[in-house]
């Protein structure tokens, strides 16, 4: 997308010179509080886990495979499971909804999401998520094409993305004002560089960076980039311009969830070297993306699975039996527990959880997940009664950004509706908590209440939008505590995840944390790569998803 290539149009700032508005309170009394409440998970169901506080079961049922996790790998995998013409699953969810942190919500204005909220044309190597878009009728034609034809209206519309820095909305993601000109060289070079990167080849022959991670080449010197912070990178590559340092540590944070002088050069040079898919009908950098952010998806994954999800189920004592493994789950809804016996079990929760409900789990295989860690999000839907006051320069987009802000800007949820007038709108905010350590930041958000958030989201919305607070007629937080795994320095390639990535025997691990950060190719990828692994195991002939 726009954001991975700096498109600098220094037309723009021209227009930035027109006028703009103001707002002002005089006499009236500070427009109060919308109304609003934290929505989303009970951290009381999920802390449950650790104290085990669960009645023993009172049934016992086979079922031939299991899925815990209802996220985007637990669907991938149980729509493989079904594509290849294998039904006797069930998808276990913790949640009321499945979806994970591509879910989304809905109002009398638009839908919106509470998390993931695009998708980028998929690579080649991406065949699986092709596969998938080419069932929903996004992709049309052949899927493996190396430009395939997208369908129009899940296209991102015009404008995409602005800036809002110096008191003036910049078009795209650079500064266009008050940038000197050794910031555009600098601008210029880590272009070039990334570029250099992206056209690498390995070795072995593969991309350098490559979507899923698996198809990455392991040359020492690229591994070896693992072991230093983005922020380092940068600065061994003589590249200080405080710009380009904003923008490359804000595409961490909003990416992994983690500041760039904590994210493995890695992973920040992947984030900009890895994406080279084509599209017939569009810009390479054009995304996919609905109201509802890729909860839209997860809507159609949710109606093809609907009879194998057994939402209010968390799954808390798995354990290998000498021919089967033991589920057990607890029904939140109808207070009891209730056993399962597999043949295989696709372990496509959080891997952090597995620790405490894996009965037999291995001293060195407890050791290497506690090597995850995890960023803890706030993300905010405003429900707003007209479209809020803007000042000068760039128009309204789909993506709006404040560069000074510690949050991520927010989304115009119905930027991608038809409808020739809209009167009102939700803009969807996004903040990840990465300035102190991940439990530090997870207790900040567990322990500040709605009405503080409050403040402070409208109060950062209003330099941009000055009667932000008077339009926004509801305020709704979700937190999500361990929203994506962080790809910190050292551990893309580290001995911890390696080890998870190989087989369990008849448990699989099936999780974006398996490929150190979170985006759906690898969602998708983790949980198809597991379907054919249990497929396999269980003698059921397949066309594979994953390899040519």
């Amino acid at each position: 997308m726009n954001r991975r290539r700096f498109l600098v149009s220094l037309s723009a700032a021209t227009a930035a010179a027109g006028g703009a508005y103001a707002w002002r309170r005089d006499s009236k009394p500070f427009p109060p509080l919308p109304l609003g409440e934290i929505l989303g998970a009970s951290n009381a169901i999920g802390h449950r886990l650790r104290r085990m506080e669960f009645p023993e079961p009172t049934e016992t049922l086979k079922t031939p495979v299991v899925i815990v996790g209802g996220g985007i790998a637990g669907l991938s995998a149980g729509w493989k499971l079904q594509k290849a013409g294998f039904t006797d699953f069930v998808i276990l969810e913790l949640e009321q909804e499945v979806g994970g942190n591509s879910r989304s919500g809905q109002n009398t204005i638009s839908a919106y999401p509470w998390g993931a909220h695009y998708l980028p044309f998929p690579t080649q190597e991406c065949r699986a998520v092709r596969e998938l878009l080419a069932d929903f009728g996004i992709l049309q034609g052949d899927p493996y094409a190396a430009a395939p034809v997208y369908e129009e209206r899940h296209i991102n519309f015009a404008p995409q993305e602005r800036l809002y820095a110096h008191g003036v909305w910049h078009d795209g993601l650079w500064p266009q004002v008050g940038v000197r000109q050794q910031d555009m060289d600098q601008y210029h070079r880590f272009q070039d560089l990334m570029d250099r990167f992206q056209r690498r080849r390995g070795s072995d022959g593969r991309k350098a960076f490559a979507i899923p991670i698996d198809f990455s080449a392991r040359d020492p010197d690229l591994l070896a980039l693992d072991r230093m912070s983005m922020r380092d990178f940068l600065l061994q590559n003589g590249l200080d311009s405080e710009p380009l340092h904003w923008y490359v540590n804000y595409a961490c944070r909003d990416d992994y969830g983690c500041r760039y002088d904590d994210t493995s050069a890695w992973m920040g040079i992947h984030y900009f070297a890895s994406r080279d898919a084509l599209a017939r009908n569009a810009e390479s950098d054009d995304i996919l993306t609905w109201p509802e952010g890729n909860g839209w998806l997860v809507n159609q994954l949710r109606e093809r699975l609907a009879a194998h999800l057994l939402p209010n189920h968390i799954a808390w004592r798995v354990s290998e039996l000498d021919r089967a493994v033991l589920i057990d789950a607890y029904q939140t809804r109808e207070k009891r527990s209730g056993r399962r016996l597999a043949k295989m079990v696709i372990w496509a929760a959080p891997v952090f959880q597995a620790p405490l409900v894996f009965q037999e789990m291995k001293p060195d295989l407890a050791t290497a997940i506690s090597a995850f860690e995890y960023a803890p999000w706030l993300v905010a839907n405003l429900s707003l009664r007209g479209f809020p006051i803007e000042r000068r320069g760039a128009s309204l987009s789909w993506d709006n950004v404040l560069y000074d802000s510690n949050s991520l800007g927010y989304v115009v949820a119905t930027h991608q509706k038809l409808a020739a007038h809209q009167e009102q709108t939700v803009f969807t905010w996004y903040h990840a908590l990465s300035d102190g350590s991940p439990d530090a930041e997870r207790q900040r958000l567990l322990k500040t209440p709605w009405a503080t958030w409050a403040e402070q989201i409208l109060g950062e919305l209003s330099r941009p939008h000055p009667d932000i607070r008077q339009q926004a007629s509801r305020l709704d937080l979700i937190r999500w505590g361990h929203a994506m795994v962080r790809p910190r320095t050292g551990f893309i390639w580290s001995q911890a995840r390696q080890q998870l990535l190989q087989n369990q025997d008849r448990i699989l691990f099936a999780h974006s944390d398996l490929s150190g950060y979170s985006v759906f190719e690898e969602a998708n990828y983790r949980g198809v790569l597991a379907a054919e692994q249990a497929l396999t195991a269980l003698d059921i002939s397949f066309a594979s998803s994953i390899q040519a």
